[in-house]
């Protein structure tokens, strides 16, 4: 059977991240993410749920969210779900957590154009928090290859140049 495992999540960092570095010089970076959700409860009032979830990031990744973001700073995260598991040296008894290992993210500006995105200039347009993207760490999806165009005899008068 066929299993997909992608974690896409626009929040805020619940504290400063943790940048650490491996022994073998690899960068990881541990962050908290608060994820909100607002809706309507059986009496009609307006409710607000949060959602805490821990983040890891990886190398280049991990450093440039270490060095561009803080605490509050609103961030698009793109991942993969990892359940760690280990034994607890005080007790003994088994513990697991589930976190996400980051693959892709972006920097965006708080909604109310505050310093929150890491400074981001760029365009107006909509005001939904999105539209001042700092930085892609994704590369761009490829596209198929174009079949090549047939041949054509092109007159200096055709280029609208």
């Amino acid at each position: 059977m066929a299993s997909y495992n992608k974690v896409i999540l626009l929040g805020n960092l619940t504290r400063d991240p943790e940048l650490r570095v491996t022994p073998k010089g690899t960068a990881i970076c541990q962050f908290g993410l608060a994820v909100n959700r607002k809706f309507r409860d059986a009496s009609g009032s307006t409710r607000e749920e949060v959602t805490f979830v821990d983040i890891e990031a990886w190398d280049k990744q991990g450093e440039n969210i270490s060095k561009f973001c803080t605490r509050g700073s609103p961030l698009l995260v793109e991942g993969r779900l990892k359940l760690d598991q280990w034994d607890d040296k005080t007790s003994g008894q088994k513990r697991s957590k589930l976190k996400i290992v980051l693959e892709n993210f972006q920097l965006v500006s708080s909604r109310d154009g505050g310093s929150g995105g890491g400074g981001g200039g760029g365009g107006g347009g909509s005001d939904d928090g999105i539209d001042q993207t700092v930085e892609r760490h994704s590369p761009p999806p490829r596209s198929a290859p174009r079949p090549a165009a047939p041949a054509q005899d092109i007159n200096d008068e055709d280029v609208p140049f």
